[in-house]
């Protein structure tokens, strides 16, 4: 990715009808208040119930027994003040407002309990204000808490639609995939997959798009609509890079004409076609748009694909070059494919040095030959050693995608 950076039914039976409709009603919500979403993502629960009031309730009992222990002109009951603090920081704003009543409460009933010091009404007005702004930096807390919470579920379905959840067996292919962002906040970045089957066989895409941010996402987001539309109704795979193409190009045509900044982004891509016809089912077909090339792994070892020798999508029309060719070549039935981003090739270690992703994969296919049949492993294998080797920092979104054919080991 660096060195382009310089470059631009039928009809159910009615008693079973009526038996589901009767499920679906059973399983509805009843009636009742919703729940608080900010109490729900609450630290202190036991057993799925909040015990948040369990640490103010605790101070406003000590606090009393505290005075009451104490002798002369020392007094601590004014440090009932403390437990609506203590409230705003883990409670709710009503469960907050009642500790400030009762912190009211039992500052006045013990400053008239015969034998004491007064305290004065400097003391009584630090509690009621403590009290009241307890109260209001309750209701910040749980309102800015809300909004985190949305902001949250907003990120999950942008991620959820943009790398979509894909059911085991997915288009004839046993799967696994590991997406790591290098913003830890962020959630989601310009790394891409996808499996679409179609009519002409099942489809495997993935990518990394230039940059990073909300421009980096929607491109994304573009590509993988084209693909999931082309991917099932092409017939050549060459068809799919082609609009993969004209779409990246399009947007990229689009950002520059409504004067954004990343009008010169592009995206590495590669583009794998596994042919459902029965005399091509142990053939593969590859179209590299730029990108790391994928890795075959097998029992013996790990053998590379040729290098991506065409232009990132969206450089095409730059040089007024023609597509990547589309290389067809043999998967044996018990080999693997490895599909990564830059985020694990370009990841560094303490030496400075770039992660040797094939020569550790080789070294462990060595006493682990069954790894290479059983993608989930694999990837948890290189996602791990990535860490570990950069020691948890990633510079750049990370994507770890390994697919097989099912049933062929």
């Amino acid at each position: 990715m660096r060195r382009y950076a310089a470059v631009r039914g039928r009809q159910r039976p009615r008693h079973r009808a009526r038996r589901s409709l009767l499920d679906r009603l059973d399983r509805l919500p009843r009636l009742g208040p919703a729940p608080d979403p900010a109490e729900q993502q609450g630290p202190l629960r036991l057993r799925g119930r909040s015990i948040a009031w369990v640490p103010p309730l605790a101070l406003l009992v000590a606090v009393p027994v505290l005075d009451l222990l104490t002798a002369g002109d020392f007094r601590v009951i004014s440090w009932v003040v403390l437990v609506p603090g203590i409230s705003a920081a883990v409670c709710r704003v009503w469960t907050t407002a009642v500790f400030a009543v009762l912190a009211v409460v039992a500052y006045v009933l013990f400053n008239v309990l015969p034998g004491q010091i007064r305290t004065g009404l400097a003391d009584f007005i630090l509690v009621v204000v403590g009290g009241l702004l307890s109260v209001l930096a309750c209701s910040v807390r749980v309102r800015g808490e809300r909004r985190m919470l949305h902001m949250r579920n907003v990120v999950e379905t942008t991620v959820r639609t943009l790398l979509r959840p894909l059911p085991p067996g997915w288009g004839g292919l046993d799967h696994a995939a590991v997406y790591l962002s290098a913003d830890s906040e962020a959630r989601v970045g310009g790394d891409f997959y996808d499996i679409q089957p179609g009519l002409h066989g099942t489809r495997v895409l993935l990518g990394d798009v230039q940059g990073k941010g909300l421009g980096a996402v929607e491109a994304a987001a573009a590509l993988l609509g084209t693909f999931r539309e082309a991917a099932y109704h092409e017939a050549r795979l060459s068809a799919v890079a082609e609009r993969l193409e004209v779409r990246m190009t399009r947007h990229v045509g689009y950002c520059a004409d409504v004067g954004r900044e990343d009008g010169d982004r592009f995206a590495t891509a590669v583009l794998v076609g596994f042919p459902t016809a029965e005399r091509d089912r142990g053939l593969v077909e590859v179209v590299n748009f730029g990108h790391e090339p994928p890795l075959l792994v097998a029992p013996g070892g790990v053998r590379a694909l040729p290098p991506g020798d065409g232009l990132p999508l969206g450089l095409g029309d730059l040089v007024d070059a023609s597509l990547p060719p589309v290389r067809t070549m043999l998967l044996a039935p018990d080999e693997t494919l490895l599909l990564v981003t830059d985020g694990v090739t370009e990841a560094r270690g303490a030496n400075g040095e770039f992660f040797p992703l094939q020569e550790r994969l080789a070294r462990v296919l060595l006493v682990a030959p069954g790894l290479a049949k059983d993608p989930g492993r694999l990837v948890r294998l290189v996602r791990d050693g990535t860490l570990e080797y950069c020691g948890g920092r990633l510079e750049d979104d990370t994507t770890i995608f390994a697919v097989r054919r099912r049933g062929r080991a």
